[in-house]
């Protein structure tokens, strides 16, 4: 299966264009598109129509990260009635989505739950010093078959780390890779986390990224999420999550390495490089295409 994920940039220059009016604006083919001559960011707007379309390239999960309201439901619109999403931070509309949307005629939504990265991740909650709410959403799909043996399950989780926080980070890194252990031991099936953990693989605000990958030691959580999700010690020891771009063959790596734009000029220098990710539990039960 192909996946993505995709930090939306928030909605930040809200207008009255509706999707009916992107759609008609779509310029001529044989034009050169007048977005090219474009700079810095752009509103929603102008950005979702090609958001819709790199999702058409056979992709069968993306997870967005920074999704409002409105973010959500165009990209429901646009995509069609052959996906459905799962996953909110509250419950209602307020705040940002962490959205994950999948194609229904592949996979089967079993269950999903949304955690907080917090101190009380089971309350909506913000952690001392950061800059947003950070929460993650938890998917278990079934793969669609022919048959029950043909199906195969899986977690996917989407998250957003905080942008300010190095200590969030860290919390929020080591209740994630606790929950994808818990999968992997509990349930027994593969585990994956995507999203922009606003950590690069090394540096000084590396820390997530490497409690993660097993590089760096997890930070203490609370005790009511260690008890909910529960799993035997000797399960899976030296359990961690690999980068799938590490393991994915070279030849097949492809694209810009780093994630972080700022709506600049991809190529030119930033602050910051690679900050998202699509991590595998080394619990093992997927594979990458050679």
């Amino acid at each position: 299966m192909r996946v993505v994920s995709w930090n939306l940039r928030f909605d930040s220059q809200p207008d009255a264009i509706d999707v009916e009016d992107s759609l008609k604006s779509i310029p001529d083919p044989l034009e050169a598109p007048k977005f090219m001559a474009k700079k810095g960011e752009q509103p929603w707007s102008i950005r979702r129509i090609r958001v819709a379309q790199e999702l058409g390239k056979n992709i069968l999960i993306a997870a967005f990260q920074e999704a409002l309201k409105r973010q959500v439901t165009d990209l429901a619109k646009l995509l069609g009635d052959d996906w459905e999403w799962a996953g909110r931070d509250d419950g209602k509309e307020a705040g940002e989505y962490g959205p994950i949307f999948y194609n229904k005629c592949h996979f089967e939504l079993l269950e999903w739950d949304t955690f907080w990265l917090s101190e009380t991740p089971f309350t909506p909650s913000r952690y001392p010093g950061a800059g947003s709410y950070r929460i993650a959403t938890v998917a278990r799909f079934a793969t669609k078959g022919d048959s029950v043996a043909d199906k195969k399950c899986f977690t996917f989780i989407n998250t957003h780390l905080d942008e300010r926080s190095e200590d969030q980070r860290k919390l929020g890194a080591s209740l994630l890779l606790h929950r994808c252990h818990y999968e992997a031991s509990v349930r027994k099936i593969p585990v994956f986390v995507v999203g922009d953990f606003n950590s690069e693989q090394e540096g000084r605000d590396s820390g997530a990224y490497r409690i993660l990958t097993g590089a760096g030691s997890p930070v203490k959580i609370p005790a009511e999420f260690r008890a909910k999700f529960e799993f035997s010690s000797d399960s899976h020891p030296h359990f961690k999550m690999i980068d799938l771009r590490a393991a994915t063959p070279r030849i097949n790596v492809t694209g810009f390495f780093r994630t972080f734009t700022g709506f600049v000029e991809r190529l030119g220098r930033g602050e910051y490089g690679r900050i998202d990710y699509i991590l595998g539990s080394s619990a093992g039960g997927w594979y990458v295409f050679e």
